[in-house]
Formats: C-alpha cells, structure tokens, sequence
C-alpha cells in the first residue's frame, strides 16, 4: 500500500557531495555573503551622504542595494548551518516562507531592474521633462509597485505548494528551497502548478524585459543622434553598469524559471543559482560602484573621513592629573 502521509519536515541536502570541503564551502560563502552585506550597506550609506546622488537613479540603486541585503539573507544563513553545524532539516513551514520570499525578491528585482531602465531612458530621451515626470511621488509610486508587484506575483504559486502532498523522499537536492527540487518530491499532480509558475515567470520576465528592451532600444537611437563622440560617452555611461548588472541577472534566471517543465540537471542548476544568488549580489555593487566617479568619491571621502576620525581618537593622549 502505498504511503501518502505528507512529509512536514525535509532534509535540504546542500553540498553533501563534497564532505571533506564543508568548513572551506562556509569560509567561502560567508565570506562572499558578508563582503556583499558590507558593500550594499556601504553603497546605501554613500548615497544618503552625497546630497549630489540624491536623485531618481541612485534612490532606485538604492531600493536595489536594500533588495540584495533581504536576497542573500533569504538562503544564505540556512546553508551556513548546514554548513558548519551540519543541520540539513528544515520544517515545511520554513520551506515555504524561504521559497516565497526568495521568489518575491527575485520578482521584485525583475520589476526594480525594469523601473530603473525606464529611468535612463527618461533622463537620455526626455531630459527636459526629466524633472516633472521622475519627481518624488513618481519614484516612491514606482518603487512600491516594484516591491508589492514581486511578492504579488508570487503569492499563488506558494499557496498551491503549500497544499500539495509531500509523501515521496524528503531530501532537496539543493542548497535551499528552490520551487524545482521541492515539486519533485510531491506525490500529487504538479502540473497545474508548474503551468502556473511558467506563466507567471514568464509575465514577470516578459513584462520587466519589454520595458527594458524597449527602454535601451529608444536610448540607443536617441544617443546615436549626437553629435559628439564625448556626448555619446557621457550620455551612454550611466547605462553601461545598469545593463551588464541587468545581462547576467535575466540571463541565469530565464534559464531557472522560464521552462515548461521542472527538469533538469541539478548539479548544473545547483552551479547556476551560485551565479544570482550568490555571486551577482556581491558583485552588483562593485559594478555600479566602479563605473561611477561620484559614488567612488563620496565613497573614498567617508572612507578617509572615518580613518582620520578613529587616528585622532587614537593620537589623543589621556589627561594628567
């Protein structure tokens, strides 16, 4: 007779294929995770300083910087006890709200990505409308769409889940709760939910792509009017970092969420979301950063201003009697 008492816990098998290199996977991933805590923090920091990146770009980069901190803090802290405390389990409940709120962040930086696109293309295509249209009601109506569109989005997909029968293994081949490995290990009929996430995924990537595209196609042309190679530098540098950040982020997760069907070589999958959920946060802020000469000087001045204070502290010599 077969089983159909629903699993309520799961053991989330993380890197077990690599035993002897556990402690080097934690010193590694913590490491990635708190440099990428420290510069998004930092990159927030810079522009509430600079009263020059008190602007729509920056208050978006700055929604971005926030959204990356809640992302990577989504899965990482599970997979560091698993790690190095060797705690694999995870109840359902946990599962779920791990699940939704990763879903949710990733929707909503699709969104995020997409307003910040729209953006440039105000500030390049309409520079003299740019003030009136990208005003203060304007980004704090865009970035709450953003958000509340994100975890929206992925609010009926979770709800499905979560009434699913789990009575066939319960080890997630993976290093969090991600939604292929966990309707793997239903034993009821998935395929109406996985019908529903390809539809969603889809008209979330399709919907912030159409913005995107449409935004850098109309960027492109009006750039290519201008005159001056100068011009043309000026104008298409303050793009350059938001489409190499917005390349390798749609790339890695078209290739997770948009397919029909929840196959695939986990191993190969395992590898591709180290990419956006480890390796693309830490490197996002480093991407803005580098290619931006103001946030590096605002950046370098509080950085000089932060040694200068803590030496003088130090050089102070205590009072004599």
């Amino acid at each position: 007779m077969k089983n159909t008492t629903s699993h309520l816990e799961f053991i989330i098998m993380g890197f077990s294929e690599l035993p002897q290199h556990q402690l080097l996977l934690f010193t590694l991933f913590f490491t990635i995770y708190f440099l990428t805590l420290l510069e998004n923090v930092l990159l927030i920091v810079t522009i509430w300083l600079n009263s020059h990146l008190r602007t729509p770009m920056y208050f978006f980069l700055g929604n971005l910087s926030l959204l990356e901190i809640f992302y990577v803090s989504v899965t990482m802290p599970k997979l560091f006890s698993n790690l190095l405390l060797g705690e694999k389990t995870i109840t359902l409940g946990g599962c779920l709200a791990q699940l939704y709120f990763f879903l949710s962040l990733a929707s909503s930086e699709c969104f995020l990505l997409a307003t910040m696109a729209y953006d440039r293309y105000l500030a390049i295509c309409c520079p003299l409308h740019y003030t009136s249209l990208m005003n203060h009601t304007s980004c704090m109506t865009l970035s709450l769409v953003s958000w509340l569109g994100g975890f929206l989005a992925s609010f009926p997909s979770v709800v499905m889940i979560s009434n699913l029968q789990f009575c066939n293994k319960n080890t997630i081949r993976h290093f969090f709760c991600d939604l292929s490995p966990l309707l793997r290990l239903s034993c009821t009929d998935t395929s109406l939910i996985e019908l529903l996430d390809f539809v969603v995924a889809l008209a979330v990537l399709m919907t912030s792509l159409l913005v995107t595209g449409t935004s850098y196609i109309s960027i492109f042309c009006a750039v290519a009017k201008i005159p001056s190679a100068k011009g043309k530098h000026k104008a298409f540098s303050t793009c350059v970092s938001h489409l190499t950040v917005v390349s390798m982020f749609y790339a890695t997760t078209i290739f997770m969420y948009a397919r029909p069907k929840a196959i695939g070589t986990f191993d190969l999958n395992k590898m591709v979301s180290i990419l956006y959920t480890v390796v693309a946060p830490f490197l996002n802020p480093m991407i803005y950063s580098l290619r931006n000469r103001e946030v590096r000087q605002t950046l370098t001045r509080a950085t000089h201003t932060c040694f200068f204070s803590v030496g003088s502290k130090r050089l102070k010599l205590p009072k004599t009697s």
